[in-house]
């Protein structure tokens, strides 16, 4: 059954171009700035916190100028987030599309996730001429970088595909997703490096997948930060989980979602 339903989706890959494109236009429909949008939020977001956190707080950066190190690790956490909330509703959203036409359901969730990259490529564009202001030059690790952005969209289909099959039938997963969000960025390093918390919270702290990602986009980008491969270690393996589980859930529940939706 699991290979009839990769070989399915296979088969439907022309389906998933055009619904990621779709997403596209529709997100930049009308919109005067266009894609930099997808640089305008990080970058409010990385001055809000400099000034709150950097200057105010003094909190840590490992050595990293805290706007960079702040940016940084925005750029896959906006992915993350903005993925999370369209793809979360996606089978909400198209509905119409469900009950209409025969397609693997699982395609609407992914798309948001592929659509999402065009905003993660300008963003971290923008986040490269902050490194040459910076004068921050990568090392070899940098060829990491891909794998990080490849971990984080697993992640983002894999929980997207759960909270979306779970939404079909409640719907007050919908309105879960904006707070779990909220929280989930403040138990993500991102405002302070993982090296700050405490050492009795980090096996907690590598439960969140995260954790792991964020400072392996960190490590790959800049010389002096190290992978910490136990932290990365365990949030890929929740990714995995994330994803076997969400892929499962989603699997046994897609057969009712045109009845109940």
């Amino acid at each position: 059954m699991r290979s009839e339903w990769l070989s399915e989706i296979w088969r439907f890959r022309e389906l998933l171009y055009f619904l990621a494109w779709r997403d596209v236009k529709v997100r930049y429909k009308q919109a005067i700035l266009g894609v930099l949008w997808a640089v305008i939020q990080p970058l409010l977001t990385m001055i809000i916190f400099t000034l709150f956190f950097g200057r105010l707080a003094r909190v840590p950066s490992d050595g990293i100028p805290y706007p960079l190190f702040a940016f940084c690790a925005l750029v896959p956490w906006t992915y993350f987030a903005g993925t999370l909330s369209q793809a979360g509703n996606s089978l909400l959203t198209n509905s119409n599309l469900i009950t209409k036409v025969y397609f693997p359901r699982v395609l609407l969730p992914t798309s948001a996730a592929v659509a999402g990259l065009l905003d993660f490529a300008v963003s971290a564009g923008f986040l490269g001429l902050m490194m040459i202001y910076y004068h921050m030059r990568p090392s070899w690790t940098l060829v990491m970088y891909p794998f990080f952005v490849f971990a984080t969209m697993i992640l983002v289909v894999g929980v997207s595909m759960l909270l979306a099959a779970l939404n079909v039938r409640f719907r007050d997963v919908k309105y879960v997703i904006p707070f779990l969000i909220q929280l989930w960025l403040f138990v993500t390093p991102i405002i302070y490096p993982a090296s700050f918390v405490p050492k009795r919270f980090q096996a907690i702290l590598a439960l969140n997948p995260m954790s792991g990602i964020v400072e392996g986009f960190r490590a790959s980008l800049f010389p002096r930060q190290a992978f910490n491969l136990p932290l990365i270690g365990m949030s890929l393996a929740v990714t995995t989980f994330f994803f076997v589980i969400g892929a499962i859930v989603f699997r046994r529940t897609e057969r009712t979602f045109a009845d109940i939706i």
